[in-house]
Protein backbone atom coordinates (compact mmCIF):
# COMPACT_ATOMS: atom_id res chain seq x y z
CA UNK A 1 0.00 0.00 0.00
CA UNK A 2 1.28 3.31 -0.42
CA UNK A 3 2.79 5.77 1.80
CA UNK A 4 -0.35 8.12 2.41
CA UNK A 5 -2.53 5.31 2.87
CA UNK A 6 -0.51 3.11 5.32
CA UNK A 7 -0.08 6.70 7.16
CA UNK A 8 -3.73 6.32 8.84
CA UNK A 9 -5.04 3.02 9.69
CA UNK A 10 -8.67 4.11 10.07
CA UNK A 11 -10.64 7.28 9.26
CA UNK A 12 -14.13 8.99 9.66
CA UNK A 13 -16.67 10.68 7.72
CA UNK A 14 -19.69 12.96 9.12
CA UNK A 15 -22.13 13.08 6.19
CA UNK A 16 -19.83 13.22 2.95
CA UNK A 17 -16.56 15.32 4.94
CA UNK A 18 -13.35 13.31 6.51
CA UNK A 19 -13.23 14.72 10.30
CA UNK A 20 -10.80 12.48 11.49
CA UNK A 21 -7.80 9.92 10.48
CA UNK A 22 -5.40 8.30 12.20
CA UNK A 23 -5.22 5.21 14.60
CA UNK A 24 -8.81 3.89 15.67
CA UNK A 25 -8.45 5.12 19.39
CA UNK A 26 -7.68 9.03 17.92
CA UNK A 27 -10.22 8.53 15.38
CA UNK A 28 -12.65 7.37 17.73
CA UNK A 29 -11.99 10.01 20.12
CA UNK A 30 -12.10 12.45 17.35
CA UNK A 31 -15.82 11.43 16.58
CA UNK A 32 -16.69 11.68 20.12
CA UNK A 33 -15.58 14.99 20.31
CA UNK A 34 -17.61 16.04 17.18
CA UNK A 35 -20.90 14.02 18.52
CA UNK A 36 -20.34 16.38 21.84
CA UNK A 37 -20.32 19.47 19.71
CA UNK A 38 -23.26 19.04 18.26
CA UNK A 39 -22.44 17.15 14.93
CA UNK A 40 -25.56 15.87 13.32
CA UNK A 41 -24.87 14.39 9.93
CA UNK A 42 -24.40 10.54 9.89
CA UNK A 43 -20.83 9.36 11.14
CA UNK A 44 -19.05 5.94 9.64
CA UNK A 45 -15.94 5.08 10.59
CA UNK A 46 -14.05 2.81 8.15
CA UNK A 47 -11.20 0.89 8.13
CA UNK A 48 -8.41 2.47 5.74
CA UNK A 49 -7.12 -0.55 4.16
CA UNK A 50 -10.55 -2.69 3.76
CA UNK A 51 -12.98 -0.16 3.89
CA UNK A 52 -15.31 -2.41 6.97
CA UNK A 53 -16.99 -0.42 8.93
CA UNK A 54 -16.46 0.30 12.75
CA UNK A 55 -19.02 0.16 15.08
CA UNK A 56 -17.69 2.01 18.17
CA UNK A 57 -18.78 1.95 21.66
CA UNK A 58 -18.41 5.89 22.42
CA UNK A 59 -20.19 5.96 25.87
CA UNK A 60 -18.09 7.37 28.80
CA UNK A 61 -14.85 9.63 29.15
CA UNK A 62 -12.37 9.63 26.56
CA UNK A 63 -10.57 7.26 29.18
CA UNK A 64 -13.31 4.59 28.40
CA UNK A 65 -13.13 4.61 24.70
CA UNK A 66 -9.68 4.24 24.94
CA UNK A 67 -9.67 1.22 27.40
CA UNK A 68 -12.04 -0.29 25.45
CA UNK A 69 -10.30 0.14 22.20
CA UNK A 70 -6.66 -0.51 23.39
CA UNK A 71 -5.98 -4.30 22.93
CA UNK A 72 -8.70 -5.09 20.13
CA UNK A 73 -7.02 -1.88 18.07
CA UNK A 74 -3.62 -2.87 18.48
CA UNK A 75 -4.02 -6.85 18.26
CA UNK A 76 -2.92 -8.45 14.66
CA UNK A 77 -2.38 -12.04 15.88
CA UNK A 78 -4.82 -14.10 15.69
CA UNK A 79 -3.77 -16.77 18.57
CA UNK A 80 -5.93 -16.69 21.71
CA UNK A 81 -3.39 -14.54 24.57
CA UNK A 82 -4.75 -17.27 27.14
CA UNK A 83 -3.59 -20.16 24.82
CA UNK A 84 -1.98 -22.85 27.12
CA UNK A 85 1.79 -23.72 25.13
CA UNK A 86 1.95 -26.57 22.71
CA UNK A 87 4.40 -28.40 21.29
CA UNK A 88 6.79 -26.52 18.13
CA UNK A 89 8.78 -23.65 19.04
CA UNK A 90 7.03 -21.05 20.70
CA UNK A 91 10.28 -18.81 21.31
CA UNK A 92 10.98 -18.75 17.03
CA UNK A 93 7.36 -18.71 16.53
CA UNK A 94 6.79 -22.06 15.34
CA UNK A 95 3.51 -23.28 16.33
CA UNK A 96 2.63 -26.76 16.20
CA UNK A 97 -0.95 -27.93 14.30
CA UNK A 98 -2.67 -30.86 12.92
CA UNK A 99 -2.41 -31.31 9.31
CA UNK A 100 -3.61 -34.20 7.08
CA UNK A 101 -2.31 -36.06 4.53
CA UNK A 102 -2.76 -38.85 2.77
CA UNK A 103 -0.04 -41.36 2.69
CA UNK A 104 1.55 -40.80 -0.48
CA UNK A 105 2.06 -36.95 0.79
CA UNK A 106 3.34 -38.18 4.03
CA UNK A 107 5.97 -40.56 1.73
CA UNK A 108 6.85 -37.67 -0.26
CA UNK A 109 7.42 -35.26 2.71
CA UNK A 110 10.07 -38.03 4.23
CA UNK A 111 12.45 -38.09 1.51
CA UNK A 112 12.53 -34.29 1.63
CA UNK A 113 15.74 -32.37 2.82
CA UNK A 114 15.08 -31.43 6.36
CA UNK A 115 11.96 -33.09 6.76
CA UNK A 116 8.40 -32.98 6.94
CA UNK A 117 7.49 -29.34 9.22
CA UNK A 118 10.98 -27.94 7.43
CA UNK A 119 9.64 -28.82 3.79
CA UNK A 120 6.09 -27.84 4.30
CA UNK A 121 6.96 -24.19 5.72
CA UNK A 122 9.38 -24.21 2.29
CA UNK A 123 6.39 -24.57 0.19
CA UNK A 124 4.03 -22.36 1.90
CA UNK A 125 6.15 -19.79 1.68
CA UNK A 126 6.81 -20.04 -1.99
CA UNK A 127 3.23 -19.97 -2.74
CA UNK A 128 2.82 -17.37 -0.34
CA UNK A 129 5.66 -15.26 -2.71
CA UNK A 130 3.85 -16.19 -5.66
CA UNK A 131 0.37 -15.09 -4.79
CA UNK A 132 1.96 -12.07 -2.88
CA UNK A 133 0.71 -9.71 -6.22
CA UNK A 134 -2.35 -11.57 -6.58
CA UNK A 135 -3.55 -11.56 -3.13
CA UNK A 136 -3.35 -7.67 -2.94
CA UNK A 137 -4.82 -6.91 -5.70
CA UNK A 138 -7.86 -9.11 -5.04
CA UNK A 139 -8.06 -7.29 -1.49
CA UNK A 140 -7.71 -4.22 -2.77
CA UNK A 141 -10.40 -4.51 -5.20
CA UNK A 142 -12.61 -5.65 -2.42
CA UNK A 143 -11.94 -2.84 -0.40
CA UNK A 144 -12.59 -0.29 -3.49
CA UNK A 145 -16.07 -2.20 -3.88
CA UNK A 146 -17.19 -2.13 -0.54
CA UNK A 147 -16.04 1.85 -0.38
CA UNK A 148 -18.26 2.44 -2.90
CA UNK A 149 -21.29 0.39 -1.78
CA UNK A 150 -20.84 1.94 1.64
CA UNK A 151 -19.80 5.97 0.72
CA UNK A 152 -21.65 5.77 -2.95
CA UNK A 153 -24.24 3.29 -3.01
CA UNK A 154 -27.32 5.92 -3.56
CA UNK A 155 -24.82 8.53 -5.00
CA UNK A 156 -25.58 9.02 -8.84
CA UNK A 157 -24.10 6.81 -11.30
CA UNK A 158 -22.87 4.52 -8.57
CA UNK A 159 -23.68 1.38 -10.77
CA UNK A 160 -21.41 2.71 -14.16
CA UNK A 161 -18.40 3.59 -11.83
CA UNK A 162 -18.39 0.42 -10.75
CA UNK A 163 -18.83 -0.89 -13.98
CA UNK A 164 -15.87 1.27 -14.99
CA UNK A 165 -13.25 0.19 -11.93
CA UNK A 166 -14.01 -3.69 -12.80
CA UNK A 167 -13.20 -2.60 -16.35
CA UNK A 168 -9.97 -0.49 -15.69
CA UNK A 169 -11.75 2.19 -17.81
CA UNK A 170 -9.84 5.10 -15.55
CA UNK A 171 -11.06 7.87 -17.44
CA UNK A 172 -14.64 6.81 -17.62
CA UNK A 173 -14.36 6.09 -13.94
CA UNK A 174 -13.08 9.74 -13.23
CA UNK A 175 -15.51 10.99 -15.09
CA UNK A 176 -18.77 9.14 -13.26
CA UNK A 177 -17.12 10.55 -9.88
CA UNK A 178 -16.74 13.76 -10.91
CA UNK A 179 -19.73 15.34 -9.25
CA UNK A 180 -19.24 13.55 -5.82
CA UNK A 181 -17.94 15.08 -2.68
CA UNK A 182 -14.30 16.19 -2.54
CA UNK A 183 -13.55 14.12 0.33
CA UNK A 184 -14.95 10.74 -1.08
CA UNK A 185 -13.47 10.67 -4.51
CA UNK A 186 -10.07 12.12 -2.21
CA UNK A 187 -10.44 8.62 -0.45
CA UNK A 188 -11.34 6.54 -3.38
CA UNK A 189 -8.04 7.95 -5.13
CA UNK A 190 -6.15 6.81 -2.20
CA UNK A 191 -7.76 3.81 -2.57
CA UNK A 192 -7.75 3.79 -6.43
CA UNK A 193 -3.66 4.45 -6.78
CA UNK A 194 -3.06 1.66 -4.20
CA UNK A 195 -4.96 -1.03 -6.35
CA UNK A 196 -3.14 0.41 -9.81
CA UNK A 197 0.13 0.11 -7.82
CA UNK A 198 -0.41 -3.36 -6.55
CA UNK A 199 -1.28 -4.31 -10.44
CA UNK A 200 1.81 -3.02 -11.55
CA UNK A 201 3.70 -4.77 -9.18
Amino acid sequence: MSDHASSFSHLAFAGDEIIARGKLPDVALAVHRALRSGEQRSVIVLESATSQVVDLDLRGSDQDIVQRLGPAADCTSTESPNRAPGPGRPRLGIVSREVSLLPRHWDWLKSQRGGASATLRRLVDEARNQSRGRDETSRLQEAIDRYLRVMAGDRPNYEEALRAFYAHRDADLRDLVAAWPADVRSHLNVLLQCYREARSA
